[in-house]
C-alpha cells in the first residue's frame, strides 16, 4: 500500500491543497504532528483532511496536545488519533507518540516502550510492517542534525535499535524536511509539509 506521510503543516493553505491532490494516489495518510499553529483551527484542518476520504493516522506535535487532538477529531471517521497507542491497519502495526521538542531523553516514552514491545510481539506476524510515528526525530541521523549538532531523542533511537521497525516517520525540525536516513535497516524520514509517498 502507498502511504502519504506529512508533518509540520502549521495551517498553511498551499500545503493543504498539495496534500489534497496527493492523497488521491495514497491508500492512507500518516501525520507526525504540528498541523496547527498553537492549536488554532485544529477542528477545521482535520475536517479538511477527513474529506480526503482516506484513513489518516495522526499524533499531536509540540503545537498541540493529546487532549486537543482528541476533542478536535471527535466524530471524524477518517481521522485516527494514535497518540501513545498501537493500532493495526492491514498488515501494518503503527505506533504513535506525539508531542515533545528538544528533550534528549523521554522517560515517559521509555515506560511506554516496554508496553509497546510486548504489544508488538503479540500482534506481529511474518507479513507485519511496523511503523513508528513520533514528532521529535530520533537521535543520531541526518533527520535530526541542525547546525552541525544532533537535536533528536535518544530514547527513540534506543527503541528503534531494539525493535527494528521498518519505518520511522517524524518531523519537528523544519530544516530537515524531506531528508531520509537509516538506523540499522530502519528507514527514518521527515516527510515535510507537502508530504512524501512511502511504500513498504
Amino acid at each position: 500500500m502507498k502511504i502519504l506521510a506529512f508533518t509540520d503543516v502549521h495551517c498553511d493553505a498551499k500545503s493543504m491543497n498539495e496534500l489534497a491532490s496527493k492523497s488521491k494516489k495514497a491508500d492512507f495518510l500518516i501525520c507526525a504532528g504540528d498541523l496547527t499553529i498553537f492549536g488554532r483551527d485544529y477542528r477545521e484542518l482535520l475536517q479538511i483532511i477527513n474529506r480526503f476520504n482516506k484513513p489518516c493516522f495522526i499524533i499531536p506535535g509540540n503545537h498541540e496536545t493529546d487532549e486537543l487532538l482528541k476533542d478536535a477529531s471527535f466524530g471524524l471517521i477518517n481521522i485516527h488519533n494514535i497518540d501513545k497507542k498501537i493500532v493495526e491497519f492491514g498488515n501494518y502495526i503503527i505506533i504513535g507518540y506525539g508531542g515533545g521538542g528538544f528533550a534528549i531523553k523521554d522517560e515517559r516514552f521509555e515506560k511506554l516502550a516496554k508496553l509497546f514491545s510486548k504489544k508488538i510481539k503479540s500482534l506481529k506476524k511474518k507479513s507485519s510492517k511496523v511503523i513508528l510515528v513520533t514528532h521529535q526525530p530520533p537521535y543520531g541521523t541526518a533527520v535530526d542534525k541542525i547546525h552541525k549538532q544532533h537535536a533528536g531523542n535518544k530514547s527513540f533511537t534506543k527503541f528503534i535499535n531494539e525493535e527494528k521497525p521498518h519505518l520511522v516517520i517524524c518531523g519537528h525540525l523544519h530544516e530537515t524536511a524531506k531528508k531520509k536516513d537509516k538506523i540499522g535497516k530502519t528507514e527514518v524520514i521527515n516527510p515535510g509539509w507537502e508530504g512524501m509517498f512511502v511504500e513498504l
